[in-house]
Formats: structure tokens, sequence, C-alpha cells
């Protein structure tokens, strides 16, 4: 194969970016994917209808990442939500948004999202080759001047280059092909990874639900509690698992529990299954269904405050007698069932591993990354984007607006490099 300008790594939404950007902008690109396909994560992202992005303002947008929301700055002036918006429309592919100024193909399909980025990226003239596994980025005096790779047999290839984009992903859904090589490439290349870690992820908690098991909530409050005070709660949607917590409010608030556990810290979430009834209010509708229904039993009772599944785990954690007239129900147990339904205490004993992630926390070394250029500042001619930079944000279309946005600015400034005007 004859030489490139640019050789990007990694088949994602950012290396995808990457590659069609520099080629657009006159430079000679070949992607190079291990997986059979590009964007194999991007096709089932977002439970298969992908969360494109979302339509916040700047300053509201970059509340959401971390752990330097600064750092994306540059990027997110070049390239931001309303112009991948654009992008996919000119491709075909319309949107809608959706609650929460989030933005989702119209089709509902993450596939349509994932082929429309790839036809884009061929367009402008990128190469892509698949079943292409990545072994070595070759340099000489720190600068880029080959790329080793194994085709699908196992044969080894070496691909002279100017320039390589490092846009293999992290760790999260190794399925996918993001299993974490692009942090091995870039310490290879003298980057400092700092420490990973799986985020947007189900929690572990002791004790479990042993009755309610895959029963979604919804209208409730979740709390953090880091060795005893309260630091981060959420209201809306989450799942209670076998293992312990996921969903919506789960995910929201799983990056400051993973760190927090990380620490050794011990960490606490508090359950509200009532936000909307204050302890007095609940207090008067327990009192108002004991005067007007004395006689049905306190089963009947927790059935017409909970789901059924969640009032069998209340009768059996509070030792209650299911069958007991309400009219019997002592002060004693009126207040347990309150507090039960107000503030469960749930220790947490550990985070869901890294096929459940749905991204990684931590990579390389944003110290070490030019913010205007995605450049490395240690080999000349190496850029990163996406998830394997240190940066990361909420759910909501925050991490992918990060690996467009990084994907973007690399490519055109890797075009710059290899043809300095």
């Amino acid at each position: 194969m004859s030489d490139v300008d640019v050789v990007v790594v990694g088949g994602g939404p950012a290396g995808i970016l990457a590659a069609g950007k520099a080629a657009s902008d006159g430079a000679s690109v070949l992607l190079l994917e291990k997986m059979e396909k590009p964007a194999r994560k991007l096709r089932i992202t977002g439970k298969g209808r992908c969360n494109i992005t979302n339509t916040k303002p700047y300053n509201e947008f970059i509340n959401d990442i971390f752990p330097d929301p600064r750092f994306i700055r540059d990027a997110f002036n070049a390239f931001f939500n309303q112009d991948i918006v654009q992008l996919l429309n000119e491709q075909g592919v319309a949107t809608v948004e959706e609650r929460g100024m989030r933005i989702f193909p119209t089709s509902g399909k993450a596939w349509d999202v994932a082929e429309a980025l790839v036809k884009w990226a061929k367009i402008n003239g990128a190469k892509i080759v698949n079943h292409a596994r990545v072994i070595d980025v070759l340099t000489a005096e720190d600068a880029i001047v080959a790329v080793s790779y194994a085709d699908k047999e196992g044969n080894p290839n070496v691909i002279g280059c100017k320039s390589v984009i490092l846009a293999t992903g992290g760790k999260s859904y190794p399925a996918t092909g993001s299993t974490g090589e692009g942090y091995e490439l870039a310490s290879k290349l003298k980057h400092t990874i700092t420490p990973l870690l799986p985020s947007l992820v189900g929690v572990e908690t002791k004790p479990c639900y042993k009755f309610s098991r895959n029963l979604s909530l919804r209208n409730v409050n979740l709390a953090v509690y880091i060795e005893g005070k309260k630091t981060d709660e959420e209201f809306g949607e989450m799942e209670i698992t076998p293992y312990g917590f996921n969903g919506p409010i789960v995910l929201r608030l799983s990056r400051k529990i993973v760190f927090a556990l990380a620490k050794g810290s011990r960490v606490e979430l508090e359950l509200d299954l009532k936000p909307a009834l204050s302890h007095d209010k609940l207090d008067a509708r327990i009192l108002r269904e004991i005067d007007e229904n004395p006689r049905i039993a306190v089963a009947d009772l927790a059935s017409r405050l909970l789901p059924r599944d969640l009032a069998l785990e209340m009768i059996d954690e509070l030792g209650l007698a299911a069958q007991k007239n309400l009219g019997r129900l002592t002060a004693e147990e009126r207040e347990s069932i309150r507090h039960w339904i107000k503030e469960q205490r749930f220790v947490v004993t550990n985070q869901r591993s890294w096929p459940e992630a749905i991204i990684t926390a931590g990579g390389i070394s944003l110290k070490e990354v030019n913010q205007k250029t995605m450049g490395s500042k240690k080999v000349k001619g190496l850029y990163f984007a996406g998830e394997l930079l240190d940066l990361d944000g909420s759910t909501g279309g925050y991490n992918l607006q990060i690996a467009y946005s990084t994907g973007w600015i690399a490519g055109k400034s890797a075009a710059e490099y290899v043809s300095p005007k």
C-alpha cells in the first residue's frame, strides 16, 4: 500500500470525523479499523437509538464535561452541536429534538447515523480498511514516520505517513472493539495515562432488593452520600437490578460514585420513592387510609403506596404482618413505613465492570495535548481524539459531541501539519 499523509487509528465517531475532515482539507487519509466495520459502538448506543448530541448552548453544555471543560473550548468553537446535526441532515439523516434537549435520528436507528458518517468520510476521500489491527506507531526524532498493523489474516504491514490520529476509544463495551489498545500505543509514545475507570455505569449495593429485580421506577429521587456527607442528587427514572441500581439517574451520578470508591471512600445512596410528598403529607395520607379503611390489610396499604414488588420488599424488610388490619397499625410501624419510603439507605459496594460501562473516565493526560489542535506536545504529527483523552461527559449526548468535536479539530490540524500553508 502506498504511503499516505494521515493515518487514523480507530473507526468510531471521533476517528470517522477526523478522517473525513482531514480528507476534505486535502490530505490523503487512511483509516484503520480493527473490527469488521466502522462505528460498532455507535451502532448500539442509546439502546440502538443514538442520542446524537443535545442543543444546550455552550455555557450550559460544558457544565456536564469533566474533568476540565475549558480544554474542549476550541474544539467546540470549531465544530459543535448544530454542526453535527447539519452534517447528518446533509447526508439524509433527519433529526428530532426530544426531552432534555436531546437530539435523535428521526428514524430512531443508530445504524443510520453510523452509515451516514461513514458515507460522508468516504465522499470526502478517506479510505477505510477494516480488520486492520494497529501494532505500533513508528517515530524518528520524535516525529511520526509510519504505522505497522496486521490485516485480517494476521499478516504484518507497514505504511509510511506524516501524521497519526489516535481515536481508538476507551475500554467500555470491549465487544465493540474498545479494549484499550490506544492507551498502550500512547504510553509507548511517552504519554501519561491518568487512571482509567468505568463511568456512566450501574452500581452494586448492599442490601439488594429481593423481589423487585428489573423493575423500572419513575419520579424518584436518589441522593449520594460520601463519608456521610450529601454531595449530589438526581430526580427521574432508575432501574432496580439483581445487583443494585442502574438507569438514567444512576448513570448521571455514577462518575462521582466511581471516583469516590476508587479513593476508598464510603458511599451510600438514599432513595426517596415519593419525593413529591413530604414526611408530613405522606403520614397524613397513611392516616387517611387508616381512617377510611381500618379493616383492610397492611399488604393492601403497601400496594396502594408502592408498586406490588416494592410493597413486598417493604413488608419483608420491616417485618410487618401482611394480613394485619390497618386499624391495628402502631405509630412506630407507621413511622417505619414512612422512613422506608422516603429514606432508604444503601451502601455502594462496587460499580459494574467495563462490559457494562458506557464510557471511560480517565485517559491521556490533557496536560500533554494542545487544546487548540488536539496535537501531542511530545511527538510531532501525533493527534488524539475522542474517548482516549482524559475527557468525558454526563449522559445525554455529551460524550458523542466530545468525539465529533475533538475528531474534527484533530483532522483539521493533521491536514494543516502535513501540508502547511
